[in-house]
């Protein structure tokens, strides 16, 4: 019995051994083979919120090279003070460093030769608000930046006070008071939007700084003054939410693009110097940057290419959209803080794609990809950063949707021209505008513009373009839209069709208002992320083959799409390794079963 005993034992470890050593043989011969993987460091960021719809999309593409990025939208001041102090890698901001603040505050004191500046997206602050007439959702209001000034220091204060009924001519204004919501944290939105309104409306700003107690500081700001009336909130979605909620009807406030697109909410059509209102389109951002001077000063890195914007804010191009900027990446130049160089490797492999790929996503998500200048001039600036990978790369292998392999800006160039119902006048445009541009709103018989009678072959006479000159109307592709009704989009608007007489239809989509859960309740819904792109090298932003343009903004948010795995290469040797995996487990399984079969069928004829 203990001979017995001992030889099952032995038998026992023999079969574990035979099946350790079968099953380590599979995985070495027949697994196919792999590139070497880069071992990336996890790297942090914080910052703009302006920025964040766009930064996100880029943090979950890059995870399918092996790169993890944390980011939190918590201001473009918090996140440059935190890169000061050395708490984060990286740093997005709407404005630069403010070294010389203009409203009091604490000056900014980065070392010298310590951070570069890269533009990464582009886009228009807008002005998402939530409105009805008579029960019926308001989808294309507009404002002159007189209005808008006046609305955010206070001095309109009702909906149908007689200069927004004017740049209304189609609409009957509510008696409803307008309840301005404002930015609570420190804002590089804040910034922008004030500079605007002391270039364009000093005395306006002057006056509600003087109201607001912050005088003799007038200066622009990143921290929004707040008078009785007004709402702050934290965060472009924290405005977001608070507009696009039930109880906040007569609300209006400024956040980027994209947060009205995944809110399905309408923005408001601001007016230009052409006399034209227009809305931040990706095409319309693309036109207004070509009149922003970029400091081209190399040897000064604390303005090297920041952006001076009066030439936007008047350009007197129709498509423009005065409230267009960039927002930057803060890069570290040194090893400082919790940042060492294994960190900078991963920083530029990220930053690398965010000048390349990332940017075809940038028109899907409400903002505008960077123009080939800002492209050129962010690689030099990412090969500062300790230990980067340094790629030279060739922009015209970027595949960047806003320029042609020669470098002519393409958005710009294919940007529509505003529809005659744009001008400033007697008329109004029934479209809708950001993210219900597929709902119009019904506008008086007064504000339509005279349809032509048609002619003997019964063919409806062109719309006329913006610049007056007789053309079927085109959509934002150059497709003409249906009933010849271009969407606010481009898109060919979803029941905006005229009706008979002129009228537009005022039919929604299905639960009423676009409320995105169908049920016509205006529940914020989170901002769209991420349009699943090539399997593009994050260090030399290189992707396999071209890529088409980006789809133009939806009208309704896309769902998510799952983020796309690398696939390794695989060599014509795997039909081989596969074969000799099959016989070294039918090998295995016959050494592990014989022994047991002959042991079973000896011990069976020995005496007892």
């Amino acid at each position: 019995m203990i001979d017995r005993h001992h030889s099952t034992r032995r038998r026992s470890v023999v079969v574990a051994a035979l099946l350790t050593l079968g099953f380590a043989l599979c995985l070495c011969i027949g697994a196919p083979p792999s590139a070497t993987a880069r071992s990336y460091q996890r790297i942090s960021g914080e910052g703009s919120s302006w920025a964040a719809n766009a930064i996100d999309a880029m943090r979950v593409n890059v995870r399918k090279f092996g790169i993890t990025v944390d980011y939190n939208p918590s201001g473009s001041t918090a996140g440059r003070k935190n890169f000061l102090n050395g708490t984060v890698d990286f740093a997005a901001s709407d404005i630069p460093f403010q070294l010389n603040p203009e409203d009091g505050s604490a000056p900014e004191k980065p070392a010298p030769n310590s951070y570069a500046y890269i533009p990464v997206v582009a886009g228009g602050t807008s002005f998402m608000y939530n409105l009805q007439i008579n029960g019926k959702r308001v989808t294309n209001l507009r404002l002159s930046g007189q209005n808008i000034s006046k609305i955010f220091t206070g001095t309109i204060t009702m909906w149908n006070d007689p200069a927004i009924q004017a740049d209304n001519p189609g609409l009957v204004m509510p008696a409803r008071t307008i309840v301005p919501v404002v930015r609570s944290d420190g804002s590089g939105s804040s910034a922008q939007f004030t500079m605007w309104m002391i270039s364009q409306y000093p005395d306006i700003w002057n006056d509600f700084c003087n109201r607001a107690g912050k005088a003799p500081a007038c200066g622009y700001t990143s921290f929004y003054p707040t008078i009785s009336g007004m709402i702050a909130q934290s965060g472009d979605l924290g405005i977001a939410g608070y507009v696009s909620q039930g109880f906040a009807e007569g609300a209006i406030g400024y956040v980027n693009y994209s947060y009205a697109l995944g809110s399905q909410f309408p923005v408001v059509k601001l007016l230009n110097k052409a006399g034209y209102y227009t809305e931040p389109t990706p095409q319309n951002v693309a036109v207004s940057l070509l009149q922003a001077k970029i400091n081209t000063d190399a040897t000064d890195p604390a303005v090297y290419l920041t952006q001076q914007l009066d030439g936007v804010y008047n350009d007197t191009d129709s498509r423009n959209y005065p409230l267009s900027s960039y927002s930057y990446f803060i890069l570290p130049t040194t090893v400082a803080g919790q940042f060492n160089t294994d960190k900078g490797q991963t920083l530029g492999a990220f930053t690398y794609y965010a000048m390349c790929e990332a940017q075809q996503d940038s028109a899907s998500l409400g903002y505008s990809p960077l123009p080939i200048n800002l492209v050129q001039a962010g690689f030099d600036q990412i090969r500062k950063i300790p230990g980067v990978v340094v790629k030279d790369i060739d922009v015209t292998t970027c595949h960047n949707p806003t320029f042609s392999p020669d470098g002519s800006n393409l958005l710009a160039d294919t940007a529509p021209k505003p529809q005659a119902c744009d001008q400033q006048g007697a008329y109004q445009c029934p479209d809708g505008t950001a993210g219900v541009s597929n709902v119009p709103t019904a506008i008086l018989a007064s504000a339509q513009i005279p349809v032509a009678a048609p002619t003997g072959d019964a063919t409806p006479a062109a719309t006329p373009t913006g610049d007056g000159t007789p053309a079927a109307a085109p959509s934002g592709e150059g497709t003409p839209a249906a009933n010849g009704t271009p969407a606010a989009n481009g898109t060919p608007a979803a029941n905006g069709a005229p009706a008979a007489g002129g009228a537009p239809t005022t039919t929604t989509p299905a639960g009423g208002n676009a409320s995105p859960n169908g049920s016509g309740s205006k529940a914020f819904v989170p901002v769209l992320l991420v349009p699943t792109g090539q399997n593009c090298d994050p260090d030399s932003g290189t992707c396999p083959a071209a890529s088409g343009a980006p789809a133009p903004a939806a009208a309704a948010p896309a769902a998510v799409s799952p983020v796309a795995s690398a696939v390794l290469p695989q060599s014509s040797g795997w039909n081989t390794s596969l074969a000799l995996m099959l016989l070294i487990v039918v090998l295995t399984i016959g050494l592990v079963l014989a022994p047991a079969v002959a042991w079973r069928h000896l011990s069976n004829k020995a005496p007892a």
